[in-house]
């Protein structure tokens, strides 16, 4: 526990000092001027070190620089600023003690010093500082947490396909570290693939802990499954499974699946409650509005399986409802654009795709997460 003692009257630093050692504050630093304590918090260094102290006892009238200037310059230096300060003054004026405790102090003492007002304040100050340095401890790991399920949630995230005959790839933008969108693509046979992208209720830690879940799932339900319909019903079972009859809060998400399969010319999906994803087949518009409600309500559902068929060329864009509220403004509905984006998209790049229709430069934050799927098919 290292604290310094700043006050331009030497028998005033003694004074103090004294009192801390007898009390078994050991680790003592003394300075006699604002200046000196900038130098020992090593604040004019371009690339400061931190410096392990708990404490700054301060007196507030000193020449050149006064203590609560000192106080101000420390409160705006963030390595610096969870260092607590107690003034030790004979500066009476209410007003200049309220400047004080406004530039960031936490607590004064009046002179002629008072040994036990000093100590109880001190130890009461050290208090609060190891509750704070507890929490601040305890949120830097929680944030390394955070960062490290965030790697491990994006890399789980399928890989673009770049074939001759498909083009899958998606464009994927959380509102916040942890995200409660999903999308997954398989192949499932000669010329066919699996494709879904799903929407879990809300976004955060617990989203993204019931989307790794669900993801845990995927491959073998997919692979294995196949069928849109069966591969619906198979996640809804899962869903249930973490119901709890005492919770408040049941768990759900959105979703559409679709099996593509190119020789064939075929695509067959079901929508779970998901905003209707939009294809341009052989110039035409569809939309995949058929399917079930959302996964994870009921313990059975009914599930119903749309199919498209082609002759040549198909388009698909799959996105969660983030993204066409993003872009949503006073003069179109962003599913409009959506929709008129895909019948003049001459690339198969989601960004590319996005930017066109409405560049991602605006002022506010998105509000919830943002996920396209892009599916080309020449």
């Amino acid at each position: 526990m290292s604290i310094v003692i700043v006050d331009d009257n030497a028998t005033n630093l003694l004074i103090i000092e004294k009192i801390l050692l007898k009390a078994g504050y050991t680790d003592l630093l003394t300075v006699s001027s604002a200046k000196e304590l900038y130098a020992l918090l090593d604040m004019n260094s371009p690339r400061p070190a931190e410096v392990p102290v708990d404490l700054i006892l301060m007196d507030m009238m000193m020449p050149e620089i006064d203590g609560v200037e000192a106080c101000r310059t420390i409160q705006a230096d963030e390595r610096l600023r969870d260092i607590p300060i107690i003034f030790v003054t004979a500066m009476g004026d209410s007003n200049k003690l309220a400047e004080a405790l406004d530039a960031g102090a936490l607590d004064y003492v009046m002179k002629p010093i008072n040994k036990v007002e000093l100590l109880a304040r001190i130890r009461s100050t050290l208090r609060l500082k190891y509750e704070k340095d507890w929490h601040k401890e305890r949120d830097k790991r929680i944030k390394y947490e955070l960062d490290l399920a965030k790697q491990v949630q994006r890399s789980v995230l399928s890989n673009p396909i770049e074939k001759e005959d498909i083009h899958i790839s998606a464009l994927y933008k959380p509102s916040s570290e942890l995200a409660g969108d999903l999308y997954a693509w398989y192949p499932i046979g000669p010329n066919r693939y699996g494709i879904i992208l799903l929407d879990m209720m809300g976004h955060g830690i617990s989203s993204s802990l019931v989307c790794m879940y669900i993801y845990s799932a995927l491959k073998d339900t997919i692979t294995q499954i196949c069928d849109p319909e069966g591969v619906m019903r198979e996640l809804n079972g899962r869903m249930h499974q973490l119901h709890q009859s005492d919770s408040l809060i049941n768990y759900y998400f959105t979703a559409i699946y679709m099996v593509l399969d190119t020789e064939q010319r075929t695509i067959e999906y079901v929508n779970a409650g998901h905003p209707a994803g939009i294809a341009m087949l052989d110039g035409e518009v569809k939309q995949l509005t058929e399917g079930c409600c959302a996964i994870g309500f009921f313990e059975s559902i009914e599930v119903a399986k749309g199919v498209f068929q082609y002759e040549q060329e198909a388009r698909i864009v799959l996105f969660t409802d983030g993204l066409s509220e993003w872009l949503d403004d006073e003069e179109q509905d962003g599913i409009v654009k959506i929709k008129q984006g895909l019948q003049s998209a001459s690339s198969h790049d989601p960004m590319d795709f996005v930017e066109r229709i409405s560049p991602f430069d605006k002022s506010e934050p998105p509000q919830d997460d943002m996920c396209l799927v892009m599916v080309s098919i020449p």
